[in-house]
């Protein structure tokens, strides 16, 4: 519908932390987490927040209509691609060229991250690819993370060989690497212009904000501790394709820690936004 089309660019700043876990482990490094490396700050990748996004997104709507999802646990995404040309809407055209645009739009119509975050979908029967309206770059956090080794001990074992091996202090050893706290930022884009061509819409935005606001509460896991939403700023302007750089925006809001403490909680933070010299056109909301 007319009224839910997204007319006006947004940028955001999206704060979260995390309390003795591992919030986005790098294979490379033996699971631990990732780090730049000349910094010291700590990283969380693009990737791991849109699946979070996703995964969200799968339980809040259950797959329903206009809201399934595409990459997610064992989908074999040439099967889901190729189902698209089954359409009939599909399969009227004769153009291959029309065929694989409306397959394109079935996709964008049927799965909620297509829309959202774009899809390569050339590897089946070619769908085209997305670009979607909605990105993010690495989070990083504020200050360097201290990443700390935990020896951990298997009290179980998968065999019987394993069982005569296995007695008194002679037992399987594992290690678990946390950081004790780590706030992180990132910033995130939505193009009013790739929405329009995607249907990405208000609706879908209202949805977006909701898994950002709740995604860690549904994606709990022992190996990434208190993981915590803690501040959402949105910065709305008043035309498609904006009224000032986001980073300028970004370079608004000022992070400061108190010098006295060791940083181990959010409230050991504040955030201040200079709203005297937010540039004409911009309006702020702070979501969360």
């Amino acid at each position: 519908m007319e009224d839910l089309l997204l007319k006006n660019r947004i940028d955001f700043m999206y704060f979260f932390d995390v309390k003795d876990g591992n919030p986005n482990g790098d294979p490379d490094a033996g699971n631990l987490p990732r780090v730049d490396a000349e910094t010291g700050m700590g990283l969380v990748t693009d990737v791991c927040l849109k699946r979070k996004v996703r995964n969200y997104v799968q339980v809040a709507k259950e797959c329903a209509e206009g809201f399934d999802i595409f990459v997610k646990e064992k989908a074999v995404l040439n099967n889901l691609i190729d189902a698209s040309y089954d359409i009939p809407t599909v399969k009227e055209k004769k153009d291959e060229g029309d065929k694989r645009e409306a397959a394109r739009s079935v996709m964008c119509q049927k799965y909620y991250d297509v829309r959202t975050f774009g899809a390569v979908m050339s590897t089946g029967k070619n769908a085209g690819q997305v670009r979607g309206p909605i990105q993010f770059t690495f989070a990083r956090s504020i200050d360097p993370i201290t990443s700390t080794e935990h020896s951990i001990t298997r009290m179980a074992v998968a065999t019987d060989a394993e069982s005569k091996k296995q007695s008194g202090d002679n037992r399987t050893m594992g290690r678990k690497s946390t950081i004790p706290y780590g706030l992180y930022v990132c910033h995130g884009f939505i193009s009013a212009n790739l929405a329009k061509q995607t249907g990405f819409d208000a609706d879908d935005l209202s949805i977006f904000w909701e898994a950002l606001k709740n995604m860690f509460d549904n994606d709990r896991s022992a190996a990434r501790g208190l993981m915590s939403a803690q501040k959402l700023i949105v910065f709305r302007h008043d035309s498609e394709l904006g009224n000032a750089p986001a980073n300028k925006l970004f370079d608004l809001v000022k992070v400061e820690k108190n010098p006295e403490t060791v940083a181990r909680s959010f409230a050991d933070y504040k955030i201040i936004i200079d709203r005297n010299s937010l540039p004409t056109g911009i309006t702020i909301e702070e979501i969360l």
